[in-house]
């Protein structure tokens, strides 16, 4: 360890080391993961090239986090000096017959499997042996790394646009460095005059006082540290309320030419027809359970990610909407939909996360563990994460479909919609406490889409009725 501390680059965000931190808690884990299907195996060795290439590209495949143990300074990423790509990368094959259930169910498994800490937060997984000679890549990534649409840029390092591309230039290794918490907390305090430790001090005491009442009113105090009370637009769904450690992946698709015309139909966007198609199925499966509801909350990420923000690090917020499930008009809950989103996207408190992280971060694990269990006040959240337009490939394998699966932050489901190369993919994640009928549920999300579909091709006087 050298006397010059690390540069500020190398900090995690307050919003990063919450996602890093909460690694801890099965409930709290932030990872999301990709699954690619491909139209053929991949050249293993061409894999193996590809992702050695993308770590040394997007330094944060190599890099690991290392926390000071007490907080002088702020946690850092540092190369790994004990980087090892095939213990990030792994080669499996399926079981015959090797189907797409088969694919998602282990594709669960790997989501749900804590990351180690103390590598670097991300691994994939190459599937063979799927039915009709196809093959598959599982990519999971911590959020602490990056977001939704970071992870679309990291790929750009992994992907070709031909099936047989020339060579590609192999970038250097990045150099390692052999850092722990204690070189933190000792070169921070090499580097801080005698002033600034007493004014440390005095920030620790006010530090101290805020965590005492951040867990003795959690929510006033959060809301007074970020000035917005931010709440769920509705009251939740009763069937939605229990939560467990049991999930389930459940996938469909449609072309984005339909999606988009659906939503051209009603005035809106393709993120409003997702999200009035989602609406549409989750308000039949609460009408065949015998429990009609008119509205849920739904939460939306919002990426405030510009051109310039590097692909590492996240860019994200959140957004809370009353969605219209019990609306049987499919042109008019993408109305509703649109009129709450463009609400929401322009309040001053867009935002927040940035705002509450630095006040949560001050909490020891077990009470920032208590206290987000009390400020989630969604069923559902939603994603729409923009893919590729063209054809990607892989290893010389072309990338047939693409489903991302994203954390379960204590909601009863988290829905991901991916547009890649004209088909829209979407993928329930769903917990099996909270969706009792799996089933009907699978059915009703199909019937929703469906009836969306259909909006785009208009009947006169035609009016959307459930049935």
């Amino acid at each position: 360890m050298t006397d010059q501390p690390l540069g500020q680059d190398d900090e995690l965000s307050p919003v990063d080391y919450l996602m890093h931190r909460g690694e801890a808690y099965p409930a709290t884990r932030s990872a999301f993961l990709g699954v690619e299907l491909l139209d053929r195996p991949a050249d293993w060795g061409r894999l193996r090239e590809a992702m050695d290439r993308a770590s040394r590209v997007v330094i944060r495949m190599r890099q690991k986090v290392v926390v000071p143990p007490l907080p002088t300074t702020r946690p850092r990423w540092v190369v790994d000096p004990d980087f090892d790509l095939d213990y990030h990368l792994r080669r499996i094959a399926l079981p015959a017959p090797g189907t797409l259930r088969q694919l998602l169910d282990l594709a669960e498994v790997t989501l749900q499997s804590p990351l180690d800490t103390s590598r670097a937060l991300w691994e994939a997984v190459y599937v063979e042996g799927l039915e009709g000679s196809r093959a598959a890549l599982l990519s999971k990534f911590s959020h602490a790394i990056t977001d939704g649409l970071g992870g679309i840029a990291v790929f750009e390092q992994v992907y070709d646009t031909e099936r047989e591309p020339g060579p590609r230039p192999m970038p250097p290794v990045p150099i390692p460095r052999d850092v722990t918490g204690t070189d933190l907390l000792r070169s921070s305090l090499r580097h801080l005059p005698e002033s600034a430790v007493v004014a440390g001090a005095k920030l620790a005491g006010r530090a101290a006082g805020r965590v005492g009442r951040l867990i003795t009113a959690p929510v006033p105090t959060v809301a007074g540290a970020i000035g917005f009370a931010g709440s769920a637009p509705t009251e939740r769904s009763p069937l939605l309320r229990r939560r467990s450690l049991v999930s389930r992946t459940h996938v469909l698709e449609v072309p984005l030419a339909d999606l988009r015309t659906a939503a051209k139909a009603a005035g809106g966007s393709v993120n409003d027809a997702y999200l009035a198609a989602l609406s549409g199925g989750l308000g039949r499966y609460h009408e065949t359970l015998g429990v009609p509801i008119d509205e849920l909350p739904l939460t939306l990420p919002v990426s405030l990610r510009t051109a310039d923000d590097p692909a590492a690090g996240n860019r994200i917020t959140g957004v809370t909407i009353a969605a219209p499930v019990g609306e049987p008009d499919p042109a008019e809950r993408i109305r509703l939909v649109r009129e709450q989103v463009i609400a929401r996207r322009s309040e001053p408190a867009l935002d927040v996360l940035d705002r509450i992280a630095p006040v949560l971060s001050l909490l020891p694990d077990a009470a920032l563990e208590a206290i987000t269990a009390r400020l989630i006040a969604a069923d559902i959240q939603a994603s729409n994460v923009p893919g590729y337009g063209q054809e990607t490939f892989l290893a010389g394998a072309r990338v047939d479909r693409q489903y991302g699966m994203g954390p379960l932050p204590r909601v009863a489901m988290m829905a991901v919609l991916i547009s890649r190369a004209g088909i829209c993919t979407v993928t329930f994640r769903y917990d099996t406490a909270s969706f009792i009928a799996p089933d009907q549920l699978e059915k009703s999300l199909q019937l929703g889409f469906d009836e969306m579909i259909e909006l785009g091709r208009p009947r006169p006087g035609r009016r959307g009725v459930r049935k």
